[in-house]
């Protein structure tokens, strides 16, 4: 067997990939096997009995939102009972920042990759604040999800299609050059984003009012990029699964109670550690005690060697997140440590335009001892609460060896 092999055509297929957005539908129309009484949420499965908080809120929410439930206490008899079924958004080509819960009726964005002819799925940002994602349910939150529904989704949709597509990993790569890193930081994309919509929003608006609000909306949400951007890491994550002898990482993964990966040459099967809490800033008048541990699949951006691996690109991300720009740059140069590959199409000014690590190598992260570099927000232990800060993350390490334990028994090494 020969899996430095494996792992070069993994991290070439991930890195050739070519993600496009190309368009929104409802959830249960386009995304693979999703039904009405089906929904999808971050990490690797659960069930509610073991569900973290921001999690029971964001499906309490979504129920809420789908007009199934009233409150908490309906919500968990549905999923305990039976009636609603719970599934990882990675089952379904798809993915969600935080508690990441997309319902049936929910709009998604479309990712295609071209290069190799699959697709993947994400619902739309929110913004800040008490919101869905972080497990916020209240009238507040239902009003602004059914008018991203109701009138946002659709002129995006039109929009989308009018454009053509909007080339993410083009986006991306400029948003690096601009002060991003496409997990947390994603000011300069959401500007690029925004420009290269405006003008077919403003085109499909069925009037000048809605146009300014579209417009606005998304101008004022410093993470509108972010959701089309997962989706597009996603589709560059999975074109490298599934490689025979691979030892790439091709999933990771958190739903506030587990922290999970899958790995490019052991297919489906999760391994799984207790997530743990990020260290960062906290918002006024909360800390340590109000924290959930990690959640959200917005790690799929570390995967594809953005976010945390992007870190050096985007110096400013230190003020939200804790640190020094000199950490920030610490935190990438560490990364190629335990990488396969660097990135062609994103490179970094920094370091003379050099490739972001990218391409997780289960061997080297044991072997080093160095586990991934995440950045993410922090959301409270409490449903209906929401954000309460951001900071840095790194998977347990047991995770890795258990995978690579896996990945020995199944080859005979």
């Amino acid at each position: 067997m020969d899996i430095n092999k494996a792992n070069v055509t993994a991290a070439q297929r991930m890195i050739e990939a070519r993600a496009t957005l190309i368009g929104m539908g409802k959830a249960i129309e386009v995304i693979p096997d999703m039904h009405e009484n089906l929904l999808l949420h971050a990490g690797p499965p659960i069930d509610w009995d073991r569900a973290s908080g921001p999690l029971r809120g964001a499906i309490t929410g979504a129920l809420i939102f789908e007009g199934r439930a009233k409150s908490e206490a309906e919500a968990e008899k549905l999923v305990k009972g039976g009636q609603i079924e719970l599934a990882p958004c990675h089952h379904h080509s798809t993915v969600g920042p935080m508690a990441g819960v997309t319902s049936p009726s929910m709009s998604v964005y479309i990712v295609e990759n071209s290069e190799h002819g699959n697709r993947a799925f994400s619902n739309m940002n929110e913004g800040y604040g008490k919101v869905l994602r972080y497990g916020a349910y209240d009238d507040d939150v239902q009003q602004r999800l059914r008018w991203m529904e109701e009138v946002m989704a659709p002129v995006l949709a039109k929009a989308i299609e009018a454009s053509g597509g909007i080339d993410i990993k083009a986006l991306l790569a400029e948003a690096l050059h601009m002060g991003d890193e496409g997990h947390n930081r994603n000011k300069a994309g959401s500007i690029l984003y925004l420009k290269a919509l405006a003008p077919y929003i403003a085109r499909v608006s069925d009037s000048l009012e809605t146009a300014e609000e579209i417009l606005r909306r998304i101008g004022d949400n410093a993470l509108a990029v972010l959701n089309p951007v997962m989706a597009a890491c996603k589709a560059m994550a999975d074109a490298a699964h599934d490689i025979p002898e691979s030892t790439l990482v091709t999933t990771m993964a958190r739903n506030g109670t587990d922290f999970g990966i899958r790995v490019s040459g052991l297919g489906k099967r999760w391994f799984t550690a207790p997530a743990q809490i990020p260290r960062g800033l906290y918002f006024s008048g909360f800390g340590d005690e109000h924290a959930n541990a990690d959640i959200g699949d917005s790690t799929i951006t570390e995967t594809a060697g953005i976010g945390g691996f992007a870190m050096a690109a985007a110096p400013a991300i230190v003020t939200f997140i804790s640190g020094t720009p000199k950490d920030a740059v610490n935190a990438t140069l560490e990364m190629y440590e335990i990488t396969a590959a660097e990135h062609v199409a994103f490179t970094i000014p920094q370091f003379d335009f050099r490739g972001t690590p990218t391409g997780i190598d289960l061997r080297k992260v044991v072997e080093t001892g160095l586990t991934p570099r995440v950045n993410t927000g922090i959301a409270h232990k409490e449903p209906g609460i929401g954000q309460i800060g951001a900071g840095l993350v790194r998977p347990p390490m047991e995770i890795f060896e258990e995978a690579l334990r896996a990945f020995a028994q199944k080859y005979n090494i």
